[in-house]
C-alpha cells in the first residue's frame, strides 16, 4: 500500500505537491530486516567489484580501455614501448592529457617511485601495469554508489535497494572498473546530478549553491568527452530553472550564472594550457624541461599553438566519412540494441514508462516550465517520474543522432535508470530476470570476450623477462592476428630494447597471413630468433594451410572472438576448448606441413 506523502506548504498561488524524499522513510523500506539484507548484499557486491578487479578480470572490452589512457602514460612515464593512438599525436590532438595523467599517470608514477626507492624491487610488471589504473577507477566507481544513496530518497526509492541494483549490474562490475573515458563521463554526470539536487537535513530540497562546482564539472566533462554536453543538458536546464524560480532578485540570478561561467572558463584554461604544453612538446619528458624555462618562454610556447582538444574531437567526429571508418550503425541502434545489451529489462521498462507518460503528459512536455512548478527540487509525480526519464532519454536521443554507436557510450545512463527502476519497486517483480541477465553479462564481458589476450600478454612478458632470456638474450617477434589490438605496455619492454618486435596483423586475410608466416619461417636472421604467432582457436585451422610448422603451442582458455565466432557444431564436439581458446604458436624454421 502506497504511503501518503506530506504536502509542502508553498507561497501564494502555488500548488501543493508531495514532498519528495519522505515516502521511503514512511513505509517503502520493507522493514528493518529487509534493509539490513540489502546493506549486506551491497557490501558483498562492493567487495566483489574490488576483488574481481584485483584478480584481475581477463575480458578485453574494447581497445580504447587501454589506448586512451594506460598505454599513453606507460610510454610517457615508464618509458615503455607502446603504441600511441592517433588521437594523442601532435598532428591530430583530439584527447585531453589531463585525465590520463590524473588516473593512469598517477598510478604509474607511484609504482615507478616505489621501484626507484627500492621499496618494491619488481613493482613494474604486467600485472601492476594492468591492475593499478583499473583499481583507481574501481575506487572512483563508488562515486556512483554515493550519488545513488544521495538521490534515491528524492525519487521515493529505498537507497539500499537502489544501491543493490546499481552494484549488481554487470555494467558497474565490468565497465566502471575499466580505464574508459566513458566511465569518467558517467562519474562526472553522477556528481552533476547530485549538485543540482542538494538536500537539507530534514529531507527537503535546498536552494542550489554549487554554481562554481557545476561550472568546473561541466567543463571537465566536456574536455574528457565532448558528448558530456548531451548528459549535462538536462541537469543544467533543471538547475537554471531552480535558480530562476527560487530567486526574487535578478542580481542574485546573474551572480549564480557568473560564478558558473567564470569557473567554467578557468577550468577550460587549465585544460587548454596542459594540452598545449603536452602536444607541442609531445610528451611529459619534454614538458618537464619546459617547466624549467622562464615565464616569458612558457607564455611564448603556449601562444605558439593553442590546442583545444574538444574542438578537434568534434571537427573529426562531425564528419560522416571519419565516423564511417570506425563503423556506421543505424540511428536506432542505441535504443533497440545497445540499451538492452547493457541494461536488459530496465531499459525496456524505461521505454514502456516513457511511452505511457509521453501519451499522458504530451501537453505538459510542450511547456518546459511545467516540470518545475516553482519547486526547489526534482519533480516527482505520484504515478511516475517524467523528469527522471528525461535525464535518461534526452542524452540517449542526442547520442542516437550520430551514426557511430557503441554500447559503452551509454554507460553513464546507469544512474538515472537505476533511480527510476528502484522507485516504486518497479524492478522487484523482475529481480530473477535481472540477476540472470547480469550474471551472463559479467561472464561474457568480464571473462570470455577476448579473454585470452591479457593472459597471453602476461605469459609472453614472463617468457621475455625470464632468467634464461636475461642471460641469453634473443630476438623475439610477436605476431598477433585476428585479436584486438594488443596493448604493448603489458609486455613491459623498455623503449631502448630493440630485440622485441610486435606485429599486429588485425583481421588479415588468409593469403596475407600465410605470406607473412612463410617469409618469417624462411628468413630467420639469427640462431636465437623466436617467432610467436598469437591467433584465436577459430582461425587455427586456417594457418595449417600455410605450409609452416610450429614446434611449441600453448592454449589459453577461455577466449571468445565475436569477429571470428566459433561454429556451433564444434562447440558440441571434443574440440570445443580449442574453439574457445587463444593459441600461442612458436614458429619452427623447418618448412614442413603440419
Amino acid at each position: 500500500m502506497r504511503a501518503v506523502l506530506p504536502l509542502r506548504r508553498l507561497g501564494p498561488g502555488r500548488r501543493a505537491r508531495p514532498l519528495a524524499g519522505r515516502g521511503w522513510r514512511a513505509g517503502g523500506r520493507g522493514g528493518a530486516g529487509g534493509d539490513m539484507r540489502a546493506r549486506r548484499l551491497w557490501a558483498l557486491l562492493a567487495a566483489l567489484r574490488a576483488g574481481w578487479c584485483l584478480l584481475p578480470q581477463a575480458g578485453y572490452l574494447h581497445p580504447d580501455e587501454f589506448f586512451q589512457s594506460p598505454e599513453v602514460m606507460a610510454g610517457d612515464i615508464l618509458n615503455l614501448q607502446v603504441y600511441y593512438p592517433w588521437e594523442f599525436l601532435s598532428s591530430s590532438p583530439c584527447r585531453t592529457v589531463v585525465f590520463p595523467l590524473m588516473t593512469s599517470g598517477v598510478t604509474y608514477w607511484v609504482i615507478k617511485s616505489l621501484q626507484q626507492l627500492d621499496i618494491c624491487s619488481s613493482c613494474i610488471t604486467s600485472y601492476t601495469l594492468l591492475v593499478s589504473p583499473r583499481f583507481l577507477f574501481t575506487i572512483f566507481s563508488f562515486i556512483l554508489d554515493y550519488s545513488v544513496y544521495q538521490l534515491a530518497p528524492l525519487w521515493e526509492a529505498d537507497p539500499w535497494k537502489a544501491l543493490v541494483l546499481l552494484a549488481g549490474s554487470y555494467v558497474t562490475l565490468v565497465f566502471y572498473t575499466r580505464t574508459f573515458t566513458n566511465a569518467l563521463e558517467g562519474l562526472l554526470f553522477a556528481l552533476l546530478m547530485v549538485l543540482v539536487s542538494s538536500r537539507k537535513a530534514d529531507g527537503s530540497l535546498a536552494e542550489p549553491t554549487s554554481s562554481p562546482l557545476i561550472g568546473v564539472i561541466t567543463t571537465a566533462g566536456f574536455f574528457n568527452r565532448p558528448t558530456f554536453l548531451a548528459f549535462a543538458l538536462m541537469p543544467l536546464l533543471y538547475w537554471a530553472g531552480l535558480i530562476v524560480d527560487s530567486q526574487k532578485s535578478i542580481k542574485t540570478v546573474i551572480n549564480h550564472f557568473l560564478k558558473l561561467v567564470l569557473c567554467a572558463c578557468f577550468t577550460a584554461i587549465v585544460f587548454i594550457t596542459a594540452d598545449t604544453f603536452y602536444f607541442t612538446s609531445m610528451g611529459l619528458n619534454n614538458l618537464y624541461s619546459i617547466k624549467k624555462s622562464s615565464l616569458f618562454d612558457v607564455i611564448g610556447h603556449l601562444n605558439e599553438k593553442m590546442i583545444v582538444t574538444p574542438f578537434n574531437f568534434l571537427s573529426y567526429n562531425l564528419n560522416p566519412r571519419n565516423l564511417a571508418l570506425h563503423g556506421s550503425h543505424p540511428r536506432v541502434t542505441h535504443v533497440t540494441v545497445n540499451g538492452i545489451m547493457l541494461f536488459g529489462i530496465l531499459h525496456i521498462l524505461a521505454i514502456v514508462a516513457g511511452f505511457k507518460m509521453l501519451k499522458k503528459y504530451i501537453h505538459q512536455l510542450i511547456r518546459v516550465r511545467s516540470y518545475y512548478h516553482g519547486s526547489s527540487g526534482l519533480l516527482v509525480h505520484s504515478e511516475g517520474s517524467p523528469t527522471l526519464l528525461l535525464f535518461y532519454f534526452v542524452p540517449l536521443a542526442f547520442l542516437s543522432l550520430f551514426s557511430h554507436q557503441e554500447p559503452r557510450f551509454l554507460i553513464p545512463l546507469i544512474l538515472p535508470l537505476v533511480l527510476f527502476s528502484a522507485s516504486q519497486n518497479r524492478a522487484m517483480k523482475w529481480k530473477h530476470v535481472i540477476i540472470i541477465f547480469n550474471i551472463l553479462g559479467a561472464l561474457l564481458f568480464g571473462c570470455l570476450h577476448q579473454g585470452g589476450l591479457i593472459p597471453c600478454l602476461f605469459h609472453l612478458e614472463r617468457l621475455i623477462h625470464s632468467p634464461e632470456s636475461s642471460h641469453h638474450p634473443g630476438h623475439y617477434t610477436l605476431l598477433f592476428a585476428h585479436t584486438y589490438m594488443p596493448p604493448r605496455s603489458l609486455l613491459n619492454i623498455k623503449k631502448r630494447n630493440t630485440h622485441i618486435e610486435v606485429i599486429d596483423m588485425a583481421g588479415s586475410e588468409e593469403e596475407t597471413l600465410c605470406q607473412t608466416l612463410e617469409q618469417r619461417a624462411n628468413h630467420f636472421t639469427c640462431n636465437d630468433c623466436h617467432v610467436f604467432v598469437i591467433i584465436p582457436g577459430t582461425v587455427r585451422a586456417t594457418i595449417t594451410k600455410c605450409g609452416v610448422s610450429f614446434k611449441n603451442e600453448t592454449l589459453i582458455f577461455p577466449h571468445l572472438s565475436m569477429e571470428d565466432p566459433p561454429q556451433m557444431p564444434f562447440l558440441f564436439s571434443g574440440d570445443w576448448r580449442s574453439q574457445l581458446g587463444l593459441y600461442i604458436l612458436q614458429l619452427d624454421r623447418r618448412q614442413q606441413s603440419l
